[in-house]
């Protein structure tokens, strides 16, 4: 396949580089440094149309420390979860994020997009259409003001926990081989949040929500069950993956998966190692097509939050991805709704 296929993902950690060196920003955004995945230059080489960029609140001790890495690289392991952030802490580390995603607006090259009308107009002007996102909530208290106040800002996605408790509920640990049936379910808070989410018409992302929490919300919430960067458990036994029977929930839904690059969820066995070639993510892929319908699987990448695999390297790369695709068997129309067409049409069912 020669044209370049427009990608639109589920997961993005480049807000978090942003973060680390704000005093770099508009030469991480602008230009091609050949630091991480992600950036202007290396978005449109790849075809990177936009996608879910995430305020993600880092633990003290972050899950990128080299103890972690090297237990990463040696499973089976079991990290434990870091422990909750005050609200108070995570505000102004998430306000700084927001703000980052408001300048790159500024700047003129990408658009934060409220619905998908808006997606779709930026994409047709050559900008990057940027949905804002939160990974955990620790940015929001239990009474939920501030909930408003970031949907005023943009915010249209929202996962209720990293791999971490929050005030709403609790996280799935780092941990292989595991079930995701690792603790108590959501909060009481954690019920209202799903509820005003509902009513503001905010994606609920059950990535890093352990098995009891997803089963709170698929009772709780009246939208399609979305996880924007997960793979399959049955070929991949890490906690972070998704089961059989979750996976029929989120099918009878209508919801989506988005496929997750990061080499530990890939792997069969679990090793925290980059791999060359694409056959992982397509079996992923496979499975995911065959369980849920070609209609309710798409892309979620994790670039900047995740070792990938070493053929993909960047978001340079993704033409790639599309070609292994395309050389796997699938279609072109198949591999547009993959690339896209399916996150649009299932924002479309979440915001209406």
């Amino acid at each position: 396949m020669s044209d370049l296929v427009p990608v639109f993902d589920g997961h993005n950690d480049f807000l978090l580089r942003l973060l680390r060196d704000p005093e770099a920003r508009e030469t991480t955004w602008l230009s091609n440094t050949g630091q991480g995945h992600l950036d202007l230059p290396r978005m449109q080489t790849g075809g990177f149309a936009g996608g879910f960029f995430a305020v993600y609140i880092p633990s003290p001790k972050a899950h990128d420390d080299p103890d972690f890495e090297r237990q990463m690289r040696n499973p089976p392991y079991n990290l434990p979860l870091p422990p909750e952030i005050p609200f108070g802490q995570a505000l102004p580390v998430a306000m700084a994020m927001v703000g980052h995603l408001h300048w790159m607006e500024r700047e003129g090259h990408l658009k934060i997009c409220r619905t998908v009308a808006e997606i779709k107009s930026a994409m047709a002007a050559g900008k990057i259409a940027a949905i804002l996102h939160m990974e955990g909530a620790e940015a929001i208290g239990p009474d939920l003001d501030a909930l408003h106040v970031w949907h005023a800002a943009g915010l249209r996605s929202l996962g209720p926990v990293w791999s971490r408790p929050t005030a709403f509920g609790h996280g799935v640990p780092f941990a292989f081989p595991s079930s995701p049936d690792t603790g108590d379910g959501l909060t009481d808070a954690g019920k209202r949040l799903v509820k005003e989410c509902n009513a503001l018409h905010i994606l609920i992302d059950l990535s890093h929500l352990n098995e009891k929490g997803f089963d709170d919300v698929a009772a709780l919430s009246n939208a399609p069950l979305i996880a924007t960067h997960s793979n399959v458990h049955a070929i991949c036994p890490s906690s972070r993956n998704l089961t059989d029977r979750q996976l029929a929930m989120i099918r009878e839904s209508d919801g989506i998966v988005g496929l997750n690059y990061a080499v530990g969820f890939l792997r069969e066995d679990g090793l925290s190692e980059p791999f060359a070639g694409f056959d992982p993510m397509l079996r992923h892929l496979d499975y995911l097509i065959e369980t849920l319908g070609e209609d309710r699987v798409g892309l979620g990448s994790d670039f900047d939050g995740a070792e990938i695999p070493a053929d993909l390297g960047d978001v340079a790369g993704l033409p790639r991805l599309i070609e292994a695709m395309h050389a796997h068997g699938y279609d072109a129309p198949l591999i547009e709704k993959l690339a896209h067409r399916n996150w649009l049409a299932a924002l479309n069912r979440v915001w209406g």
